[in-house]
């Protein structure tokens, strides 16, 4: 086992991270020695899983911090920056990985409540704009290492249209644009951004969607290997992109799917 990041006082900041890609790409990374922050907004009921797997993740050796607030918050924003500076002393910030799964699924029409202007608003503001807001806070602290990476999760409902996701679709359609001009205006700091594209992943973000068997379904008879996109493949790609020899690769859209995109 390659153990990239021990020693080096580097830290994964993971948006989302208590379940699904975000806790996969965690494990994965503190697997190979990136010490692990983990800004999530969970109830009380479903604390004791999460901390049972936040245990999987310290049993690994890694330094490890966990803020259970609403991550969109302005003023909660700025309480975590000065909780992780206060953690994490001289390290920095390797990785900023977004894997927010905060939105509105609803139709457009013939349903008691239809999807409004404020849905929009608060999906996009979770799943992409808030993005831009945890960069750019990270980048004024200081808080970045020289060489540094962002990962965003987008769907194919960045060019699709599903029922119920015409807010979640607009936010990854956001999420993209906001990535790019990341990874445009942050290159000259040594910063890069890509977002990553999943097939079809079994998580409890997926379960939301009404008629998420038929994605699933369509997936598996896509996908060349017949097989669904699991957490772990992606969190594989997270950490291929976290490796120095990925240095090289910014402002791209990939897809994580195994070849599922090719018909």
């Amino acid at each position: 086992m390659s153990k990239d990041f021990e020693n080096k006082n580097e830290w994964a900041l993971i948006l989302g991270g208590s379940t699904g890609l975000g806790l996969a790409s965690a494990k994965k990374l503190a697997l190979h020695g990136m010490n692990i922050i983990i800004v999530h907004r969970n109830r009380k009921s479903e604390l004791a899983q999460i901390e049972s797997d936040f245990k999987k993740i310290k049993e690994l050796g890694v330094h490890f911090l966990s803020l259970n607030i609403d991550l969109v918050k302005p003023e909660k924003r700025e309480e975590a920056i000065s909780e992780i500076k206060n953690n994490i002393g001289e390290g920095k910030i390797k990785t900023l990985i977004h894997s927010v799964a905060k939105g509105n699924l609803k139709p457009m029409t013939n349903a008691e409540h239809v999807l409004k202007n404020d849905d929009f608003h608060l999906t996009i503001d979770a799943m992409a704009i808030s993005l831009y807001d945890w960069v750019k806070a990270i980048y004024d602290a200081q808080l970045f290492a020289e060489d540094s990476r962002v990962i965003s999760f987008t769907s194919e409902g960045n060019t699709k249209a599903w029922r119920n996701y015409a807010a979640v679709s607009a936010a990854k359609v956001a999420l993209e644009a906001i990535t790019r001009s990341i990874a445009l205006e942050f290159a000259p700091y040594g910063i890069r951004a890509n977002c990553l594209q999943p097939g079809a992943v079994d998580t409890q973000s997926l379960r939301m969607i009404p008629g998420y068997k038929k994605i699933m379904d369509h997936s598996l008879e896509r996908n060349p290997f017949n097989q669904i996109t699991t957490p772990e493949d992606v969190a594989n790609v997270v950490y291929l992109l976290c490796k120095d020899e990925a240095s090289w690769i910014n402002g791209c859209v990939i897809p994580v799917n195994g070849g599922e995109h090719l018909s």
